[in-house]
């Protein structure tokens, strides 16, 4: 199984929603990862100080370095993420040092628990193909089409080696072929 974006924004809304009411902290896990198209394994142990400064003013930028590459990453967060983040640490009255996706056991939710939580919510909403990294291709898959098709800076911030690569991760590849199947009907 190929693992997609979420092409259909009404179902990007419920899912939303569907984790909110499950448990905030996985509300926002989706919606960091589809605000800044980050791996998973990079945004589950991000603490507050890694997006507020002492003061409780956010930093200007969020910086860290990816695990899978070692490379640095340095992301602007936007508004609505930047939203999702005053209104949940606030409820849930974290401090500086806290994980933003904290576990009940000790640190922070693992990767297989965050799979496990998104996974369900995508099979109740009847979203196919979905795995941890269909928030990363659905960062990708909607940059691309709201930058008016600029693949080049999306394939940077991937750090792929070229365009035709991060065009089939982010599922582009297949709407065009699947665009191309209904051109031709006998």
């Amino acid at each position: 199984m190929t693992v997609e974006p979420i092409r259909n924004r009404k179902k990007i809304d419920q899912m939303y929603y569907y984790l909110n009411g499950k448990d905030p902290k996985y509300g926002l896990l989706f919606k960091f990862g589809l605000n800044t198209g980050l791996r998973i394994s990079d945004i589950l142990p991000l603490r507050v100080k890694d997006v507020y400064n002492e003061n409780g003013q956010f930093k200007e930028y969020l910086i860290l370095e990816e695990q899978k590459t070692s490379k640095e990453k340095k992301i602007k967060l936007n508004n609505a993420i930047r939203k999702n983040l005053d209104d949940y640490v606030s409820n849930q009255q974290l401090g500086q040092n806290d994980y933003l996706f904290h576990s009940r056991k000790g640190g922070h939710i693992g990767r297989v628990q965050a799979y496990r939580v998104l996974k369900e919510g995508a099979e109740a909403l009847g979203i196919e193909n979905f795995g941890t990294h269909s928030l990363r291709k659905t960062w990708g898959y909607w940059t691309y089409k709201m930058s008016k098709y600029n693949i080049g800076l999306i394939m940077d911030t991937f750090n792929h080696s070229s365009q035709s690569i991060t065009l089939k991760y982010i599922g582009v590849t297949q709407d065009q072929k699947d665009e191309l199947y209904s051109l031709v009907q006998f």
